[in-house]
């Protein structure tokens, strides 16, 4: 059932050294394709990296190198607005793509894609990991991969046949995140401490990396802090201007 294996996930880091074939990736990019697109623009490409150096240097770049060099697939997920202007020479037009809105529309039409991508490849018993340290050095991997303007990396995307079990992660409870009608955010107070408790116990009895955290205390020390500043200034030089 597809919300069973919806809520079976769980991140996979290590592979077995299984790659996927040719027509494995096609199957699974031909079903993510599928997903909704904004005005059907379809504002992104996948960039399937096979080259041994490239993955190497992709692992370096990113600072993920154990899943970008051992896994069976590695994926760039591209915002991409360089077809669409290809498109609309077609009809003697310029895009303009420079604007805010046009930068939430690929990013969204990207994140669509990847779930649907990651969804396919897990049916078919595929482990998954996002790798969003791609944008750590978002400027050298365009560069790596020889993206044009209008195109950069969102996230990486790993798939292979998964070399560990782990046990999934458990979620926030849907209260947490379900309002109806009206934003309440009253009810935080006694839903966050309950889930830390959560978030702490699972912590504790999982088979590997055992440790003590709170859920809370995690994304108060991650969002204390800006996170990859040259980020527009770097989409700038792709494009995207935040007119």
């Amino acid at each position: 059932m597809v919300i069973e294996l919806m809520k079976s996930h769980a991140s996979v880091r290590d592979y077995k050294d299984q790659p996927l074939t040719r027509a494995q990736v096609h199957e699974l990019v031909e079903a993510a394709q599928y997903a909704a697109t904004s005005h059907f623009v379809q504002a992104y490409s996948i960039v399937w990296v096979t080259d041994e150096d490239k993955r190497k240097r992709l692992g370096e770049l990113s600072k993920n190198p154990k899943q970008m060099e051992g896994a069976g697939a590695v994926f760039l997920m591209c915002a991409d607005y360089n077809r669409l202007g290809h498109a609309a020479k077609l009809q003697g037009e310029d895009i303009v793509f420079d604007q805010a809105e046009n930068l939430l529309v690929a990013v969204t039409d990207v994140g669509l894609l990847a779930q649907n991508l990651a969804l396919a490849a897990e049916s078919k018993g595929y482990g998954i990991c996002y790798i969003g340290g791609v944008r750590n050095n978002m400027e050298e991997i365009s560069k790596l991969v020889d993206l044009p303007d209008g195109v950069f990396p969102v996230y990486g995307l790993t798939v292979g046949v998964p070399n560990e079990a782990n046990e999934v992660k458990p979620r926030l409870p849907v209260e947490a995140v379900l309002h109806e009608n009206e934003y309440d955010e009253a009810k935080y107070a006694e839903i966050l401490p309950a889930y830390d408790e959560t978030i702490m116990a699972y912590y504790a009895a999982r088979s590997n990396n055992q440790k003590t955290a709170k859920w809370s205390e995690q994304m108060a020390t991650f969002l204390n802090k800006p996170h990859r500043p040259d980020l527009k200034d770097v989409l700038a030089k792709r494009g995207y201007l935040f007119k």
